[in-house]
């Protein structure tokens, strides 16, 4: 299976967004609490959810053009 251009291009963008979620993820997790997450780290865990939904779909609007 050989892939072309476009689709690689999408998936290292989308890996990319991936990886800088899951890290800042850990970041909030050893940042904000161990066993435990305030409620600040809470607040920041969502923030990081929100800005990865609204990140993937500026990608994917960019992406599709």
């Amino acid at each position: 299976m050989e892939l072309d251009g476009e689709t690689l291009r999408e998936i290292v963008v989308s890996v990319i967004a991936v990886g800088l979620f899951i890290a800042a993820a850990l970041y909030i997790g050893t940042a904000y609490g161990g066993s435990n997450l305030d409620p600040t780290g809470g607040l920041a865990l969502v923030a990081s959810i929100a800005l990865f939904v609204v990140l993937m779909a500026i990608v994917g609007v960019f992406l599709s053009r």
